[in-house]
Parts: structure tokens; sequence; C-alpha cells
């Protein structure tokens, strides 16, 4: 695309530096949104950021008075409700304002890991078997589901609420993690079979045309079997904790079949 395009790039509050709100200086670190936009820049669109604040209306009146041709969507919560990141798209669409990323729509499917394993289910897509679990309701584990399972809130994302301690090998173990979600998560728990094997990323962009991108790897090389067996929390964003265990990303190479 040639078209220089006049770009919003709506962020999180929290992330927009009190010394630095347009994003002009080059940031040391990895941080997502000083990337984008310096990339956007750099293919010589004009950008401008919007925080998702709480005041709804002054949103509504930026976003309607500038009228970009473009919003870049870089929200993932609102007033801290990671729950709440499809009611900003909501609003987008209610506005006309083109944007990148998943509508509202995809954003509900995704954001409940049960609600998104029952719909693939249902077009006959394999997903591991689960059981939910909600706050102060008993549990019983169907005898088709076998253990090791992995206990995860039902309503996160980025590895949020799972560590070592989320792979659990008998019913009492499971009771606890998912009492420990129960309390500090606020939400229902999911457990669902661990799957030996590797840990691979396929990422898609468009909408009608679809482009799969080159398919990626999280290499778990530790020796010893006392390291990670799952991309945690801390493994996933904590760069010491993944050079200890020796776990690194890269290019995944598969037959070209599975590919």
């Amino acid at each position: 695309m040639n078209k220089k395009l006049d770009i919003t790039v709506l962020v999180d509050p929290c992330t927009i530096p009190k010394d630095d709100p347009e994003f002009a200086k080059a940031s040391k670190e990895p941080i997502t949104e000083y990337h984008v936009i310096e990339a956007l820049r750099e293919l010589g669109h004009k950008v401008s950021i919007v925080g998702a604040i709480e005041d709804i209306g002054a949103v509504v009146n930026k976003l309607t008075e500038h009228k970009p041709d473009l919003i870049f969507n870089l929200t993932e919560h609102f007033g801290g409700d990671r729950q709440m990141d499809k009611n900003i798209v909501s609003l987008l669409e209610l506005l006309d304002i083109p944007f990148t990323g998943a509508g509202a729509g995809g954003l509900l499917l995704s954001r409940d890991k049960r609600l998104c394993k029952q719909m693939m289910s249902l077009h006959k897509i394999r997903v591991p078997g689960f059981i939910s679990l909600n706050p102060g309701r008993k549990f019983r584990v169907p005898k088709s589901i076998k253990y090791p399972l992995v206990v995860k809130p039902a309503l996160e994302d980025s590895s949020e609420g799972i560590s070592n301690a989320s792979l659990v090998y008998d019913e009492q173990a499971l009771k606890e993690r998912a009492e420990f979600i129960h309390e500090q998560w606020q939400q229902p728990a999911i457990a669902e079979e661990f799957i030996e094997g590797r840990e691979l990323y396929a990422g898609i962009i468009g909408n009608k045309k679809l482009t799969v991108l080159p398919v990626r790897e999280c290499f778990f090389e530790h020796e010893n079997n006392d390291g990670p067996l799952l991309l945690t929390y801390r493994l996933k964003w904590n760069a010491e904790y993944r050079k200890k265990w020796k776990i690194t990303f890269g290019f995944a190479d598969l037959e070209p079949s599975i590919q």
C-alpha cells in the first residue's frame, strides 16, 4: 500500500509514558506500542495516539472529531478488566471507523477458553478434553478425561495464571489449584488434558483472503526433568528465566505436508 494514511493508535492508558505521551523517543525495551508507532511513522503515515480512558465520552469525541482513516487497536482491557476488550471494539464498530485486529465477536469467542473449545468441537476440530470449575460449586472429573491436567483461569490470556503448579496429577491438586484461581482471579477455572508434544504457533492475518505466517516454535531444550513443561507466564515474559532453562523461540522445522 503506497497511500499514506491518518492512523490513530488506540492504547491502554497505563502504557502511555508520562514523559513521552506521543511515543516520540526511541525505546530501549521491547515495548509493542513503541515499535508499532515507530514502524507506522517510518512508513510515512500520520500517527496520533489516544488512550482508552474510562471517560468513554471523551474517547468518542476525540475519535469522531478527528475521524482517522484507520485505528490501530492495541488495547487489551478497559478500566483494568480484560473481559471488556470486546466492548472497546464494539464501540469502534458503532463509530464505523476501520480498525485492526479481531471484531467484537472474535474477541468474545477467544476470551472464554470454554466457549472457544465448545465452538471448535461443534465444528469437529479436536481439542483436549476439559471441564469447567466454577467458584463455590462441586465438580466431578469424567472418566473420559485423563490426568495430568492443566488448570488455567478461564477468561485470561498471555499465559496469565499459568505456572508450573498449573500441571496437576490428581483430584486433590486439581481442587487446590482451582481454588487458588478462584481466589486470585475471581473467575472460573478450566482444566484440560495435558498433551505432550511441541509448542507451535501459527499466525493468520487477513479478512476474506487469509495469509498464514511462518510457523514459530518454543524450544524446550533443558536436559533434566525438573524444568518447565508448559509455557508459563514467567517463562513467556522473563528473559532471564528462559535463559536459565535454555528455552528459546524460533521458526519451526516441519515437514511440508504438516506445514
